[in-house]
Formats: structure tokens, sequence, C-alpha cells
């Protein structure tokens, strides 16, 4: 049974669509059942070309990627959340959504801040260096989570590591 991990940002459309992408490239690669989804509290209604293009150069398919609201993942229909990750960058007053989900057995709620590439300097160039170091840095703390056993590991056990990722 797959594990289903939301990544949550405002707009749901650079940071969020990154950890998307790559936790399911990733996931993929390494034969892992981990499902990545991304959503926002307000969507922006179309993701970042600068998201799509730093996915793109690490040879992801984003056809089907798209800005979704978080009420997707309410419904009764929708995938069971274990995990949820909010990538909002605090430390620049950004509010972050607060994930409310269904109410069985709540996910585990953690926050990986990352600084918004979309407010990067130095025109397109600036923004595509920004959009890949993000990618880049997503993806490591993807790539770390993907060495827990994540089906199995006790929930605050679980907890514990994936903050622990969060500082790295």
């Amino acid at each position: 049974m797959a594990v289903h991990i939301l990544i949550l940002c405002t707009h749901n459309s650079a940071r969020s669509v990154l950890a998307e992408g790559m936790l399911n490239h990733l996931a993929a690669r390494y034969g892992r059942d981990v499902r990545a989804h991304s959503a926002g509290s307000a969507p922006r209604g179309d993701v970042n070309p600068f998201a799509l293009e730093a996915l793109q150069s690490v040879g992801i398919d984003t056809a089907d990627f798209r800005s979704k609201s978080w009420d997707e993942f309410t419904g009764a229909d929708a995938p069971a959340l274990s995990i949820v990750i909010t990538v909002c960058d605090s430390a620049a007053a950004e509010t972050c959504p607060i994930f409310i989900g269904r109410s069985e057995l709540p996910p585990i709620k953690v926050h990986w801040g990352y600084p918004d590439p979309s407010n990067a300097e130095g025109g397109d160039t600036g923004k595509r260096r920004a959009f890949e170091l993000t990618r880049q840095a997503i993806g490591y703390r993807m790539l770390q989570m993907l060495q827990l056993p994540l089906e199995s590991l006790e929930r605050a056990a679980l907890e514990t590591e994936l903050a622990r990722i969060g500082r790295s």
C-alpha cells in the first residue's frame, strides 16, 4: 500500500511542485511505493514555468503538473495521507497553510522551509539558478526521507526523523 505524502505551499506553483516532482521521480527510481502530491491553500492557478524547467532538466515529465487546491485532499475519495510537509519560508514571514485533512488518524505534519525562488534577483538567469538550487535542496531532503522505512517506522520515530531531515 502506497505511502501518500502531501506537500503544501500557499500558491502551489513553485516549491511544492518541485517537491512533488522530485519525490515521485526519486521514489520511482529507487522502487519505493511512495506517492507525492502537492497543493496550496490559495492556488495560483498555474505552475511557475521555471519550476517546470528545473524538473524537466532532470528528465521529469511535467505534462500533468497543475496548481491545485488542498480541498482535493480532504474528501472521502482522497488518498489517505501519511505525511504533510509545508515548504513555505516562515523565516521570510510567509504564512504557511495549516492542513486539517480528514479526521481519522491525522497525517504527520512537518515543516521544511525554503526561500521562494520566484523572488530571486537577476532576471531570468537569477530565477533559473534559484529554482535549480531549490530543486537540488528539496531533492536532497527527499532522498533522505526515502532512506527511512516509511511503511513500518513507529509514528513518534518517524516524526523525529522527519524533523531531523528538516534541520539538515
